[in-house]
């Protein structure tokens, strides 16, 4: 493993960290699947992910992925924004992931959007069990990525320290605006 790890790594480092076989998770952003197998391999036979994502193209991906790994049933694919995932869950959550932008491969127009970013925000740290993380990879080099950057940012700033510890990972010497994470850990 290299020295110094990559925003997206760093995520599944963290995540990896505080799920357990048998938790209930969270893909906020299914995209091409990736980080939903990658859950999907920690929380075992009896655990659950959810994931979600808006694009149908981008559910069948994931749906592809997970069966090709023969750890589908241990998925909930859902067709919906992820700031409607608290219609779905019932019960406290050991990590929600998201991974911002676009789908890709597919459509740069179609993106997340700071309001929704941040109302799925709120609604996972409602349902994020104490030493819970949710992990943020935010990419700023299309339309509208900094501007959900600066809300996010806004967001987390505002979070009562006594609650939720908050980190930002980001590379600081690189061209074409590289990707950076968000941690946030429930304290209580």
């Amino acid at each position: 493993m290299p020295a110094i790890i990559k925003p997206l790594y760093m995520a599944r480092e963290f995540v990896s960290a505080c799920v357990s076989g048998g938790d209930l998770v969270i893909d906020a952003t299914a995209g091409n699947g990736h980080d939903t197998l990658f859950l999907a391999s920690l929380v075992g036979d009896k655990g659950k992910v959810l994931s979600f994502d808006v694009q149908k193209e981008a559910i069948e991906t994931t749906r592809q992925l997970l069966e090709g790994e023969n750890l589908i049933h241990r998925v909930d694919l859902i067709l919906d924004s992820h700031e409607n995932m608290s219609d779905y869950v019932h019960g406290f959550v050991s990590a929600v992931m998201f991974n911002l932008g676009y789908l890709p491969g597919g459509e740069h127009d179609t993106i997340t959007r700071p309001e929704t970013t941040v109302n799925a925000l709120k609604a996972g740290l409602l349902m994020l069990r104490p030493g819970g993380i949710i992990t943020v990879v935010i990419y700023t080099g299309h339309e509208g990525g900094k501007e959900e950057r600066t809300a996010l940012f806004s967001f987390c700033a505002n979070l009562n320290q006594k609650q939720f510890t908050v980190l930002h990972y980001s590379v600081i010497n690189q061209i074409h605006d590289p990707p950076s994470l968000l941690v946030i850990e429930k304290i209580y």
